[in-house]
């Protein structure tokens, strides 16, 4: 809630995209944008609050009257579950298997000169070998409790997805390869140079993307590889969630847009339950997705490979996860 673009008006979350960068380099965009009908933006009958570390500028207080009411009515729907799946859910190896096919080894999006464009291509399996060391950076917005509550989620989630995949990842403000960046409008938009640092193989175009995406992106992730990894293998990502977001879907933007940067940057609307689906049904990460993670880091698989050589290997996983087809 993959680098990723922007959403589309009239979604609530953001959609995967992929890109392939020149020079070697592979960037990965993911993002959550809206897909189902939004209120419209207005701004708040009256004047929100300022934080204790930082005055909250008119946009800002705009946006978070904005997602206070998307949230609200994606909760009035049914929508945004927190139960991972269940009865009303079922799936079996074979969808799993297809299902992360589409999700691992597509790009929904190609890297053009002005930005995404939106063109569906098989891409190569994509993960990280190294550890994933995440470091989190807080806009001054941010209130000390909200620090601290969003610290401890996502200490929590990083050891849920390490033993998921059996790979370390976890927090490490000191030497990070994996950023998180918790800001509003405002410090969004100063971000530029923390970006260009962080994956230099951006356009400025790209750049451009993040600082000022609308509305109807809410969270967005870029991952990065290059000649120097191997083809297929992260080394950097940078992932940006609004600040001004109500608490389930920041949550649900921490869960996306985090497990979409270690490698499962696609989305389709056949992905069910998951949260690799723009339909907004699941805000946290469900059963299936933490069964496609597992089998991404499988070490049977391996950074680099083509669908053709994935297809027999993920659907032997898929079975040993999942029930019968």
């Amino acid at each position: 809630m993959g680098p990723v673009p922007g959403a589309v008006a009239g979604q609530p979350r953001p959609n995967r995209h992929r890109l392939t960068a020149a020079l070697g380099l592979v960037l990965s965009l993911a993002a959550c944008v809206a897909t189902t009908p939004q209120p419209q933006v207005q701004q708040p009958a009256r004047p929100v609050t300022p934080t204790p570390t930082a005055q909250a500028s008119a946009a800002s207080q705009t946006a978070k009257a904005y997602y206070d009411r998307v949230q609200a009515v994606l909760l009035s729907r049914g929508l945004l579950r927190t139960d991972g799946g269940g009865p009303d859910t079922p799936f079996t190896d074979r969808m799993l298997a297809e299902n992360f096919m589409t999700i691992a080894l597509y790009d929904e999006y190609a890297r053009g000169p002005t930005g995404p464009v939106q063109r569906q291509t098989p891409s190569l399996l994509r993960r990280w070998d190294q550890p994933v060391r995440v470091g989190l950076r807080f806009g001054e917005s941010v209130t000390p409790a909200d620090r601290s509550t969003d610290t401890a989620r996502i200490s929590s989630y990083l050891s849920r997805l390490s033993r998921l995949t059996g790979h370390p990842i976890r927090l490490d403000d000191a030497n990070p390869n994996f950023w998180v960046y918790i800001v509003n409008e405002d410090e969004r938009q100063a971000l530029a140079p923390q970006i260009r640092a962080a994956l230099p193989g951006l356009t400025p175009a790209e750049v451009a993307g993040i600082v000022d995406m609308p509305l109807s992106t809410y969270c967005l992730v870029y991952a990065l590889s290059g000649s120097k990894t191997g083809p297929g293998v992260y080394s950097q990502a940078f992932a940006v969630i609004r600040a001004e977001h109500p608490d389930l879907m920041r949550l649900s933007c921490i869960h996306e847009e985090i497990a979409q940067g270690l490698g499962l940057a696609n989305d389709s609307p056949r992905a069910r339950p998951s949260i690799f689906n723009d339909d907004e049904e699941f805000a946290l990460l469900t059963s299936m997705d933490e069964m496609m993670l597992r089998i991404l880091y499988n070490p049977a698989l391996r950074p680099g490979m083509s669908e053709t050589e994935a297809r027999p290997i993920v659907y032997s996983l898929a079975a040993q996860m999942a029930g019968p087809s």
